[in-house]
């Protein structure tokens, strides 16, 4: 996993190295001076041009100056504070302007040529290095070298467009502490469970209660996915309902009552790994009742999601604080506005601390949807995943997400692992699907791929 640090977790562990600032500039420099050859495809010749600030950014790009300089690049050094207003021609920019600290709006000079690639140096200039969003009008850079640590504003808003393509230089200083992470294939190929050569399907049975009476696309998504993504045994109840003849083959329907199902969940729970609640359950009283006394007396780990969300709303932390001793975790799945109608208010723009202060108060893990996903323990630990794009924004994707969130519990993996992991392949499934015209049944058709790409998948 690559660590993730706020702007000002930055600043402190940067205070706390034994080396001096300025080695800390000459090693970051050396990263960017590398990357800028590796962009150049050579040296000797080539021009390049270093807008550079007064700060500790400015002071890398010189430094990096110094050394291209050595390599036979013929460099324009230009302050920050006074550009022109274009830049000499060159082959390539060095944005060494301003930092994650930059506060304004930013109106850089032009370039002579417009096409003119842009490395930036840490995060592009002009983009909240907490939030992701920009300021003014940042230069979109080809490939930003940021140091030690992957920060926010790389992941979130206008940050990764801005960005491109994102290396993490290592120039000497201890992250070890960071408490957010950005999840990696190797890392959810590591948690994957491994079949025993005994195994039966009860080893990593689920159970999801989703739709309603006529309306059961969304309880069949969920439902395909966790048999895509590694549940033996899937049971699918829908309230109200005691036939679906257009249910998955494989899954196992269970008729539940229309009110007072929550008590007979209850009684037969104990041989499955994990629960499901909430996809297209519908918004009746009723059952918003039998969503809190199911989340509030279940042993089995449980993930909810959808109508279900709605239900717990501003209770949620209630009804994990009256699960039993030993009870597995609760994750919860929303989108921005279940968010709202969990924590009284929408995300806003610092995420993290968004999700993290939503696992604090419901004392639940939170999986909090979005171009980034990012998931958060009530202790604070937080992990992104980056795999989704916008092919993901279609109908019943969320969905298939609850399935593969309840497939890993299932399997044994916990909470935040297996909340961050469905996140990551649920993003790649996309990813290895259809460019265009995606909808939500072929990302769970392509989770058997993303699976088997893992390594030693």
């Amino acid at each position: 996993m690559l660590a993730i640090v706020t702007p000002e977790e930055m600043a402190a562990i940067d205070a706390a190295a034994p080396e001096s600032i300025g080695e800390l500039v000459e090693r970051a420099g050396a990263a960017v001076a590398r990357a800028v050859l590796e962009l150049l495809g050579g040296a000797y010749g080539k021009r390049v041009v270093v807008l550079a600030g007064k700060g500790n950014n400015g002071a890398d790009g010189r430094a990096a100056a110094a050394r291209l300089r050595s390599r036979g690049v013929r460099v324009t050094v230009i302050d920050a504070a006074r550009p022109p207003a274009t830049l000499p021609p060159a082959d390539l920019v060095i944005d060494a302007a301003y930092g994650t600290g930059f506060r304004g709006e930013l109106r850089p000079p032009g370039r002579a040529d417009p096409t003119t690639p842009v490395l930036a140096v840490d995060i592009p200039s002009g983009v909240d290095g907490l939030t992701g969003e920009a300021s003014g009008s940042p230069w979109p850079a080809t490939r930003t070298v940021t140091f030690a640590a992957l920060k926010p504003g790389l992941l979130l808003a206008d940050g990764p467009d801005l960005a491109g393509k994102v290396s993490v230089a290592d120039i000497g200083l201890d992250v070890s502490g960071a408490r957010a992470h950005l999840v990696e294939a190797a890392d959810v190929a590591a948690w994957l469970p491994t079949r025993e050569r005994d195994t039966h399907k009860w080893k990593a049975a689920a159970w999801i209660v989703a739709g309603s009476p006529g309306m059961t696309g969304a309880a069949h998504l969920a439902t395909r996915a966790a048999q895509r993504a590694g549940a033996g045994y899937v049971r699918l109840s829908t309230p109200g309902s005691d036939l679906d003849p257009f249910a998955p083959t494989e899954a196992v329907v269970t008729a539940l009552d229309a009110d007072g199902w929550a008590a007979t969940v209850l009684d037969g729970d104990a041989r499955f790994g994990a629960l499901a609640v909430g996809p297209g359950l519908g918004t009746r009283a009723s059952d918003a009742a039998q969503v809190c006394e199911l989340v509030a007396r279940s042993t089995r780990p449980i993930v909810v999601d959808g109508d279900g969300l709605r239900a717990l709303g501003r209770d949620a932390a209630d009804r994990v604080a009256a699960r039993p001793d030993g009870a597995g975790p609760v994750v919860l799945t929303p989108h921005e506005g279940e968010f709202e109608a969990l924590a009284g208010r929408p995300p806003g723009a610092d995420r993290f601390a968004a999700v993290r202060d939503l696992a604090a108060s419901s004392g639940a893990i939170v999986l909090l949807k979005g171009s980034t996903t990012l998931v958060a323990r009530p202790d604070g630990r937080a992990w992104a995943s980056t795999t989704g794009d916008a092919r993901l924004a279609s109908a019943g994707t969320g969905d298939v997400l609850t399935g593969t969130v309840v497939a890993l519990l299932a399997q044994g993996l916990p909470g935040e692992r297996a909340a961050v992991a469905a996140a990551y392949l649920h993003g790649r499934a996309g990813a290895l699907a259809w460019r265009r015209g995606l909808v939500a049944g072929d990302v769970v058709d392509h989770l058997p791929a993303a699976l088997s790409e893992l390594p030693g998948g």
